[in-house]
């Protein structure tokens, strides 16, 4: 009997255990049922609240500023280097050889063209000229005397032929030691002023060693080297620019000759322009810069050459324009032309009155809002 009992309460305890396994599970199913809803719950939340920050970031608006496109007269200028010459710039020398006996000037003072600037010694051709003349004086009376003769059918006219002839040939050879005296006067071929003395009293003088340098700046010339391939767009009197960095000058002047030969070594060739130069500031060997326009376009579009940028499609800019009555910034592919001084025409892609954006153009993309 005892074990009939002991059979029924195992038999019920076991029931009562699998009953409850059952129940735990059912209720483990219905919380992550649960748990399921509320992720889909929290997922769609969270896709409404992106959705809504990024309508939020699409509708703020960048603040720019515009410029209006307004035909306008574009450039384009070349840039080369210039030799400044002064016109008058004389090495001079004397005539003949000798030593320098007398100098007259001092470096830095004005002179006159003719004028003497310094002697050479010339005794010994003074006294050979003084020697002379006193042969040539009797000539002359020996020619007179002979003359009268003649005209009076008196004496032989081979008298009167020679006294001619030695009378002439004295006047020919004073002539030519007036002449060699004259040499020795070391004279300035050009009105300026004396920059250099060379030498100085007591040296020797010669032709082929000059004695002083002299200057004459009011006018002076440039050298260009120009490369050939801008020889058809520059031609004589076209008017150039040439700037001088060390005084802060710039002058307007004309292109005075332009050279016949190309420089095989550098491919260049050379242009000349002539300047006036009354306050004397510009100086030989002066560093110039000229600048030649070898490009002009009449009513053109140009913008700022870092308003373009460039990506795979090409170049572009972004202009503003209304869109559902909102200024909105609009990407815009232009094609550029002739860049000069930081400055590009755009020959197509923009018209007059389109605003480009100025500032802010980093900030912004194709429809972005803006205001300005």
């Amino acid at each position: 009997m005892k074990k009939i009992i002991f059979s029924l309460i195992t038999v019920a305890v076991l029931a009562a255990c699998s009953s409850t396994s059952v129940d735990d599970a059912e209720a483990k199913r219905t919380l992550l049922q649960k748990y399921k809803q509320q992720q889909h719950e929290l997922t769609q939340k969270i896709a409404d609240l992106e959705k809504e920050l990024a309508g939020t970031e699409e509708k703020e608006i960048i603040k720019v500023k515009v410029e209006e496109i307004n035909p306008q007269t574009f450039e384009h200028f070349i840039e080369v280097t210039g030799k400044v010459e002064a016109i008058n710039d004389v090495d001079v020398s004397p005539e003949s050889a000798g030593i320098i006996e007398d100098v007259f000037v001092k470096e830095g003072q004005k002179i006159n063209k003719g004028e003497i600037m310094a002697t050479l010694r010339s005794e010994a051709l003074q006294r050979s000229l003084d020697q002379l003349k006193i042969q040539y004086d009797l000539a002359v009376t020996n020619y007179k005397r002979q003359k009268n003769l003649w005209d009076q059918n008196i004496g032989s006219e081979m008298q009167f032929l020679q006294a001619k002839t030695n009378m002439e040939s004295l006047e020919k050879q004073m002539e030519g030691l007036k002449a060699q005296l004259e040499m020795s006067d070391i004279k300035s071929p050009v009105t300026g002023v004396v920059d250099v003395i060379y030498q100085k009293k007591g040296e020797i003088g010669s032709p082929q060693i000059p004695f002083a340098k002299v200057v004459n700046i009011d006018k002076i010339k440039i050298y260009g080297d120009v490369s050939e391939s801008y020889l058809t767009k520059i031609k004589n009197g076209d008017l150039v620019n040439v700037f001088f960095p060390a005084i802060n000058e710039e002058v307007t002047t004309n292109i005075q000759q332009i050279g016949n030969v190309i420089d095989p070594n550098n491919r260049t060739f050379r242009i000349r322009l002539n300047m006036d130069n009354q306050n004397k500031m510009i100086k030989p060997n002066l560093v110039s810069i000229i600048k030649i326009r070898d490009y002009k376009a009449n009513d053109a579009i140009v913008v700022p050459s870092l308003f373009v940028k460039e990506d795979f499609r090409g170049e572009y800019t972004f202009i503003a324009e209304k869109a559902n009555n909102t200024d909105v910034a609009k990407k815009v592919y232009v094609t550029s032309g002739v860049t000069n001084n930081n400055m590009t025409e755009i020959t197509s892609g923009l018209l007059p009155g389109m605003k480009v954006i100025s500032e802010g153009y980093n900030q912004v993309a194709d429809g972005t809002l803006i205001q300005f």
